[in-house]
């Protein structure tokens, strides 16, 4: 769990969020119209957009821009993106899962992989890496929510599989295909969460020193930087002192 929060600090403190605010807010817009094309634009109605509309909430999107992707979807004026999942080995052997959607796949694949390639990486076949990363649903809530054990028993009977603490957040995971279930009866019991969406949770690490992680970051970077790529993981894992030491040598 400390994997998670800290690395989220530390992009976070980095000032990424801020230097691609306008392109995140973009990746945002196209997952709200997509999950309101591909099912009900209520969001009551529709699980994935309920998700999307809570994670751009969560990043500080404006609710203009929020109902002006879900009324591209009923307008009927939205593109038509393909989810493609690509698969690779970074920097270090570091397995990394890259989401796309692309209005154009022969595009995309080109620049993931000389993207890939230019970071000193390897393209895979789809499923090269996926063994190393388990599907979960996560739910995240600030640590004032409540204690550890007030968390545990609402996450025990709502269904979820783990729940991890730490002193700024409570992160609960369960299988893929109950996070919708599992979300309403933690909110339910204890509010409205801070972000709720399918994540990959790397089953097996691979650990890299400060040189291997700034490497690595180059990658992601690059990649996170492509209209068409919508998420990038890594199954990465640093000592404290490493990951400290990349985010005061990068901000």
């Amino acid at each position: 769990m400390a994997g998670h929060s800290k690395w989220a600090n530390i992009q976070h403190r980095k000032g990424r969020q801020d230097k691609i605010r306008g392109k995140l807010f973009s990746k945002l817009s196209k997952e709200i119209t997509i999950a309101a094309k591909m099912g009900d634009p209520d969001v009551d109605n529709n699980p994935r957009l309920r998700m999307a509309v809570k994670e751009a909430k969560s990043l500080s999107m404006p609710k203009d821009n929020i109902d002006r992707a879900i009324k591209k979807a009923i307008g009927g004026d939205a593109e038509n993106y393909d989810e493609i999942r690509y698969e690779g080995y970074g920097p270090g052997g570091v397995a990394v899962i890259v989401e796309a959607m692309t209005d154009n796949k022969n595009r995309t694949a080109s620049t993931v992989r000389s993207t890939f390639s230019k970071s000193g990486g390897n393209l895979g076949e789809t499923g090269s890496v996926g063994f190393m990363f388990d599907r979960k649903g996560e739910v995240v809530y600030p640590a004032s929510v409540g204690d550890v054990d007030t968390v545990m028993m609402a996450a025990i009977e709502a269904g979820a599989e783990d729940v991890q603490s730490d002193d700024e957040n409570h992160v609960i995971l369960c299988a893929d295909t109950d996070l919708n279930d599992v979300s309403t009866a933690l909110e339910a019991e204890l509010g409205e969460s801070e972000s709720t969406k399918l994540i990959w949770q790397p089953n097996i690490q691979s650990e890299l020193d400060l040189e291997g992680v700034e490497k690595l970051m180059r990658l992601v970077e690059a990649l996170e930087d492509d209209d068409d790529i919508q998420k990038v993981t890594t199954n990465m894992d640093a000592p404290d002192e490493v990951m400290q030491a990349y985010a005061e040598g990068d901000g």
